[in-house]
C-alpha cells in the first residue's frame, strides 16, 4: 500500500511573537442609547453581569428577541457599555435561522447590511440595517503590534493547532492603549477548529 505522505498536523510554521488566548463570541446586541430606552424604557440603565476580556466591555443581565424574515432568536444578550450605533453581531448559523444572509463586518461598519426587528419588554425597534457576521480580529496593544510587527487594520493569518487544526486566513489586526490581547471568532468559527475561550493560537510570519 503506497505512503500518504506527511499528515497536515505535521506542518510547521513560523510563528512570530507570543501565544495568542481566544475569545468565543456568541451572538449579541450592542445598542445606542435611544434604543435601549426605546426597549427598557427611559432612564433605564444596562446591568452588569459579568466583565469581559476587552476592558470595560460586559455582557448585560437584559436579553431581547430578534425577528427576521422567517425565524426568530429568543434571549440574544446585549453587551455594554453604550454605542453610537445599534448592531447585531450572529453566526452564519443564527443568520440561517432568522433568514438572512448578512456580510462579513468589521465591528460598527454596518451600511448596507440587513435589518431586523428587536423586542424588549416596553417596546420594539426596527432596524433598517445592523446585522453582520462579525470579521474574525485581534485585539492588542500598540506594544503587541510592535513585538508582532503588524499595524491597525492589517490582516493576518493565524495556526490553530489540535485534533482540528488550520489555518484562519485574513484576520483582521485592531490596536488601541485600551484593548487587551485577544483574538475573537464567532461560535461557528469556534465549533469548525474546536476552539474555546482561552485556548491560544498564533500568528503565522
Amino acid at each position: 500500500m503506497p505512503e500518504l505522505g506527511p499528515q497536515l498536523n505535521s506542518c510547521e510554521y513560523d510563528f512570530i511573537g507570543i501565544p495568542i488566548p481566544i475569545g468565543v463570541s456568541n451572538r449579541h446586541i450592542h445598542l445606542t442609547l435611544e434604543d435601549i430606552e426605546m426597549l427598557f424604557g427611559q432612564g433605564h440603565e444596562l446591568t452588569n453581569i459579568k466583565n469581559l476580556g476587552q476592558p470595560g466591555e460586559f455582557a448585560a443581565e437584559e436579553v431581547l428577541t430578534v425577528v427576521g424574515p422567517r425565524g426568530v432568536i429568543e434571549g440574544v444578550r446585549i453587551l455594554g457599555p453604550v454605542r453610537s450605533v445599534t448592531q447585531i453581531e450572529i453566526s452564519m448559523t443564527d443568520a440561517y435561522r432568522l433568514g438572512l444572509r448578512p456580510p462579513v463586518r468589521e465591528s460598527g461598519n454596518v451600511k448596507g447590511t440587513p435589518g431586523v426587528a428587536v423586542v424588549g419588554p416596553r417596546g420594539v425597534v426596527s432596524l433598517e440595517e445592523g446585522v453582520i457576521l462579525a470579521a474574525r480580529h485581534i485585539h492588542m496593544r500598540p506594544e503587541n503590534a510592535e513585538s508582532f510587527s503588524v499595524e491597525d487594520k492589517q490582516k493576518v493569518r493565524v495556526h490553530v493547532p489540535g485534533e482540528r487544526g488550520q489555518v484562519f486566513e485574513n484576520v483582521l489586526v485592531r490596536v488601541s492603549p485600551t484593548y487587551a490581547l485577544e483574538m475573537h471568532v464567532d461560535t461557528d468559527e469556534a465549533n469548525a477548529a474546536l476552539l474555546k475561550n482561552g485556548d491560544q493560537v498564533r500568528i503565522i510570519h
